[in-house]
């Protein structure tokens, strides 16, 4: 892996280089005080993995991670900061972060998260490459099996503590329903897609949302245990909004009267999502 650091403390800078290059986890191509000089040398360098502060001078980390993420989508990001408030964190991650890691530093979190990453990119490259093969191989293959999209579904649901709720059925058949006709959730009606499940609308949608709060619910209590469970970063921005999420966890704390809302399309395109991307 090729790293790239950005932060406006010289010292957190050696320490994270330290970290990196002493436990061989890769290496430290380049590193920079400012967002703005970090902008064009990260662009120059292409590395694998970016650690960049929040709050630095000229140009903030959201804004540097956003601006890179759509000219390079591929670079990953994991955030080092001080910040606690939980609005900036929130944002960091729609900004496009992998990881949010809270300052001072632990060596063991930042080895771990930063293992992590580069696991992450290393089986993205090796399902590009599978994907690549299977794209050129003879028109012949195209008949066969796929995989089955929809037991990866079920155990989604299943990590979210969902597979006992009513409404569980009603999201895996539309699932499957979506999938079958290639379309996504918001090109169909409701009333469409419950024609085909034979059963009426509106009880299908409050079906459904008992048991998406159901899975929220689940994945709030999850972060609350432990912030850093796979099941937690992978599930609280995909599938739901990760400032509902912060909002169920605030509710289950007492900090709150109500707890977050889900969506319902998010959800669905989400699940349909990380299906497609196991295969």
């Amino acid at each position: 892996m090729k790293y790239y650091i950005v932060d406006d403390d010289i010292n957190i800078v050696k320490i994270l280089s330290n970290i990196i290059e002493d436990n061989n986890l890769g290496d430290v191509i380049g590193s920079s005080n400012d967002g703005d000089t970090a902008h064009k040398e990260i662009l120059a360098a292409n590395p694998d993995i970016v650690l960049v502060d929040l709050l630095m001078p000229k140009l903030d980390g959201n804004t540097l991670v956003r601006e890179i993420k759509q000219l390079r989508p591929s670079i990953n990001f994991i955030m080092v900061s001080q910040v606690s408030d939980s609005e900036l964190i929130t944002e960091s991650y729609k900004s496009g972060i992998e990881f949010f890691i809270s300052k001072p530093l632990n060596k063991i979190e930042v080895e771990k998260v930063v293992n992590k990453v580069a696991e992450k990119i290393k089986l993205e490259e090796m399902l590009n490459k599978i994907r690549k093969v299977f794209n050129n191989v003879d028109s012949r293959l195209e008949n066969i099996e796929k995989p089955d999209r929809t037991k990866e579904i079920k155990y989604i649901l299943s990590m979210l503590g969902m597979l006992g709720e009513k409404g569980t059925n009603d999201i895996i058949n539309i699932c499957t329903y979506l999938i079958n006709i290639e379309k996504s959730f918001n090109e169909c009606s409701m009333d469409e897609i419950c024609e085909y499940l034979k059963d009426n609308s509106k009880t299908v949608r409050q079906r459904m949302r008992r048991a998406m709060k159901e899975g929220l619910k689940n994945l709030a209590n999850t972060g609350l245990e432990d912030y850093g469970n796979d099941c937690f970063q992978r599930y609280s921005n995909t599938l739901f909004d990760f400032e509902n999420v912060k909002a169920e966890m605030d509710f289950i704390r007492g900090k709150r009267n109500s707890g977050g809302k889900v969506n319902m399309g998010k959800f669905i395109e989400g699940l349909i999502l990380l299906s497609d991307k196991e295969y």
